[in-house]
């Protein structure tokens, strides 16, 4: 009894040790996105509106598909920590960055093919997609930067270390908010000032984490010099591009909902693009500060998982669910009685505030509907176990795409949703992610067998 309550002591110093720089870290992303959807919200027409929804979006398409980058690259390198390989642990480091970089370039050289794709998908109003193309035609600029601090960033937490990360991202997210708000109403820039602070500030975040990384590595002789064979070896490296490749592929079903929220508010009407950019901004923010203790997961449940300690890995597993489930209670009273207050603040434009007050039970709902589908995505990563990650999110597309576009009255049709119907497919989505997750994390972690041969099911 006595190794066990102090064994809870320790999972919990350890939980908050690593999710409260990831949560702060974390919260400064929406507070972006609330800065730059209320500045566009202030600029005197919904289109601004709009177009940030389009613009980011666009954005999301081109980098959200990698961000294999910092959740391969934080579950591989917790496990290679836990088993105490301190030259795999640099090697998944330099494999990541150089991978980042080839993305990052290729971004840029297939800008245009790549814009004129997205805007074949998202059929906006004109002046709403030339907006847009505007906004990503200036941050695509900021590719290599972004994915390569996306690197390091699974790779700290994959040591052990929220706090580096947190100086990361608060340092790049004041930088941006300042800038996009010197360049809008300082200079008077409008709305590309945003897309320039954005642009700007990646590059400055990527010299402060190189700067971070190098100080972190002093204590135990500097960066390694490691051979080029050794990155290249066989095994690790298939493993490497195994476990990616399937997180790109659920990237890839993960946007192909959230693009089809943006496309299909868009195909509606601009008001109702404008309604669910707003209404975005209480999933963003619920989302990043739920990432924080999937961070966590990720880093606890890798590290035992390498060390093959299945008792901690059991009492990690337990202590962050809890500690989620009373995030989750706590956003779901503040949407409840503060939702309209936090709606007022993001835009003044009365058409939009009656939609979504009409609409609010969508957003009361996202805490408790929606925390299983992160938490256990933390734990996942942090197992490696990424095809079971990627059947499940597939699955769960198919079924956003079936409520959505599938309509059961005098006979099955296929058309286009009403806005409460999208909103109901995407929380169906996000629900059937969740507990299926939960089934297949109850059947495979408790697979003794698996743990005795050193495997975990993949």
């Amino acid at each position: 009894m006595c190794n066990f309550a102090a064994d809870m002591r320790s999972v919990n110093r350890q939980i908050l040790r690593l999710s409260v720089p990831a949560v702060v870290s974390n919260i400064t992303v929406p507070l972006l996105g609330l800065v730059d959807t209320t500045i566009v919200g202030h600029l005197g027409d919904e289109v601004y509106l709009a177009a940030i929804a389009v613009g980011s979006m666009m954005m999301n398409v081109a980098f959200w598909l990698f961000g294999f980058l910092r959740m391969g690259t934080s579950g591989l390198t917790a496990q290679a920590y836990g088993a105490g390989d301190r030259a795999g642990c640099y090697r998944l480091l330099y494999q990541s960055l150089a991978v980042a970089t080839g993305i990052g370039v290729a971004l840029i050289a297939l800008q245009t093919a790549l814009l004129a794709l997205i805007v074949l998908i998202i059929d906006a109003q004109p002046d709403v997609m030339e907006l847009g193309c505007r906004y990503f035609g200036i941050c695509v600029w900021h590719a290599p930067a972004l994915l390569a601090t996306m690197s390091i960033l699974g790779w700290f937490l994959g040591m052990q270390d929220t706090m580096r990360p947190m100086i990361i991202s608060v340092g790049v997210n004041v930088i941006n908010m300042c800038l996009s708000l010197m360049f809008v109403l300082g200079l008077d820039m409008g709305f590309t000032g945003v897309a320039l602070g954005t642009l700007c500030a990646n590059w400055l975040g990527l010299l402060l984490a190189v700067a971070l990384l190098r100080r972190f590595s002093r204590p135990t002789g500097g960066l390694p010099r490691l051979p080029l064979r050794s990155l290249m070896r066989g095994d690790e490296l298939r493993r490497f591009f195994s476990v990616n490749s399937d997180i790109l592929l659920r990237s890839a079903c993960i946007m192909s909902v959230s693009l089809a929220v943006t496309a299909i508010g868009a195909r509606i009407g601009t008001l109702y693009l404008a309604a669910n950019a707003v209404m975005m901004q209480f999933f963003l923010f619920f989302s990043y500060f739920m990432d924080g203790m999937a961070f966590t997961g990720e880093a606890l449940v890798g590290r035992y998982v390498g060390a093959r300690d299945r008792r901690m890995f059991n009492l990690s597993v337990r202590q962050v669910l809890v500690w989620s489930g009373v995030i989750a209670a706590v956003f779901f009273i503040v949407y409840m009685f503060g939702g309209d207050s936090i709606v007022r603040l993001i835009t003044d434009r009365s058409d939009v505030i009656d939609y979504i007050a009409e609409h609010s039970v969508f957003i009361v709902l996202i805490p408790p509907l929606t925390v299983a589908a992160f938490v256990f995505d933390g734990f996942f990563i942090g197992m490696t176990a990424t095809r079971s990650m990627l059947v499940v999110t597939f699955l769960s597309a198919v079924v956003f795409f079936t409520v959505s576009f599938v309509h059961f009255g005098d006979g099955l049709t296929l058309g286009l949703p009403d806005n409460s119907t999208l909103w109901t497919a995407f929380l169906m989505y996000l629900v059937c992610r969740g507990a299926l997750l939960g089934l297949v994390f109850a059947a495979g972690a408790a697979n003794e067998d698996s743990w005795r041969r050193g495997r975990l099911p993949r």
